[in-house]
């Protein structure tokens, strides 16, 4: 830093080193110049569906006739529109990147994934009312290299996002009825076979049921009435004292035995009924659970498969709330990448800087006393007598091979960038072929 306390010797650095700058700058300009055109126009097309609301409202519809969470609804058709098999399909269609052989199918993918973005709109206007942060529609956007072929692209994503929403909402509709009224025939099979199994046992235990058993205590008691009526007649009969023969007498009270014994047998008969009456209740109030349970699940499942064959039909006729093309892409007229005159632009004002960098940090690594003044500055000694440098004509000859040598060497660098040039610009190479001779060509 020392050697540079002028404007005059910054000037007589710069002269010192200006080829080095000139080299510098030459080459930084040159891979500028090829960066630039290697880089290829990016075009941006954008695509948007919006979601419409119903034609029949939920309350009208029914619970079931209406979609699920719009937004969990974008995201699975966003899943399947991004997944591998889709994407392969679509760049086969529209033939993209397919320019190096080289590439493998992942690589395709994952720049196939990186040029579509799908933005859901959420309206930020009403963000805390109900519903307020349900979106309202998608947003496709497609970058490629060719404007025809992102707003192709983009269009086919969105008739995409379209069908899928269709056939999702009604693959769902036609499923969630299959299943209702599966269920509706299996509960009422099982209705049936219940009913029959409830009438064998009312069948089989008709005594037993509440209703029977107040008939079979009104038995009861008669049988214990008619019991003690004929305990009366017997006594009766052996403590009579009229002149009935004993054989005769004998035989009534054998006959009243008799009737006696198969009253006990039906009031032990009897006993034994009431004693199991409570169990075949219990038994038979489970049937009746169960029965209950049954009808009011038939219940529900019938009412649920009328909610849903009422939103197949809304379905079928697009009553729901049902994604539509707001705004087609269009080809886009200009691209969206960085000109191209720009970042040579840019690469040559870095490139400008560069030399100066350069030639600066070899001028410090280099301190070397240059002039008196610098003498005096840096030692504190003046200097008597200051010879200048004197050249020969054998020095400005080798001088003159020097500067010839560097300028065929700049001359090969600029013949090879121009080389590499005209091989990345179309416009330099159909120039190159007409006006510039086969020799420099190649």
């Amino acid at each position: 830093m020392m050697q540079f306390q002028s404007i005059g010797e910054v000037l007589a650095a710069l002269r010192r080193r200006a080829l080095l700058i000139i080299v510098v700058t030459f080459l930084g300009c040159f891979g500028s110049l090829y960066y630039a055109l290697g880089q290829s126009k990016v075009y941006e097309a954008t695509a948007v569906v919006q979601i419409e609301d119903a034609q029949v409202p939920d309350q009208l519809a029914g619970a079931l006739a209406t979609n699920t969470d719009a937004a969990r609804r974008i995201r699975l058709i966003e899943q399947r529109l991004m997944a591998r098999d889709n994407l392969v399909r679509v760049m086969e269609k529209h033939v993209l990147f397919a320019d190096n052989p080289a590439m493998t199918m992942t690589e395709r993918v994952g720049w196939m994934r990186d040029a579509v973005r799908i933005q859901q709109l959420v309206s930020q206007a009403q963000t805390f009312a109900p519903g307020g942060n349900a979106p309202s529609g998608l947003m496709i956007t497609v970058r490629l290299d060719d404007p025809d072929k992102a707003a192709n692209v983009a269009n086919e994503l969105m008739q995409l996002v379209i069908d899928q929403s269709r056939s999702r909402s009604v693959s769902r509709a036609r499923d969630t009825f299959d299943f209702f009224a599966t269920e509706e025939a299996r509960v009422g099979a099982e209705i049936e076979d219940l009913e029959g199994r409830m009438a064998a046992f009312k069948r089989k235990n008709a005594e037993q049921l509440p209703s029977g058993v107040v008939d079979l205590r009104a038995q009861l008691s008669t049988l214990r009435a008619t019991d003690l009526d004929l305990d009366q007649q017997i006594l009766t009969i052996e403590t009579s004292s009229d002149r009935t023969r004993d054989d005769v007498r004998l035989r009534q009270i054998a006959a009243l035995q008799e009737q006696k014994a198969l009253i006990a047998s039906r009031i032990t008969e009897i006993e034994r009924l009431i004693l199991g009456a409570p169990e075949v209740e219990r038994e038979f109030n489970r049937l009746e659970r169960e029965m209950t349970m049954l009808r009011e699940q038939y219940e529900v499942i019938t009412r649920r498969k009328a909610e849903a064959e009422l939103g197949q039909m809304l379905e079928n006729r697009q009553a729901t709330d049902r994604f539509e093309a707001l705004e087609t892409a269009l080809p886009p007229e200009f691209p969206v990448s960085r000109s191209r005159k720009k970042l040579a632009l840019m690469g040559g004002v870095a490139s400008v800087l560069a030399g100066l960098a350069a030639a600066f940090v070899v001028e410090t690594m280099n301190p070397v006393i240059r002039s008196a003044a610098q003498m005096e500055r840096m030692l504190g000694i003046q200097p008597v007598v200051a010879i200048p440098v004197v050249t020969t004509r054998q020095d400005r000859s080798r001088g003159g091979l020097k500067v010839l040598a560097k300028l065929l060497v700049i001359f090969a660098l600029a013949g090879l960038g121009l080389r590499l040039i005209w091989e990345r610009s179309p416009v330099l190479a159909g120039f190159a072929e007409r006006f510039l001779p086969r020799a420099i060509r190649h």
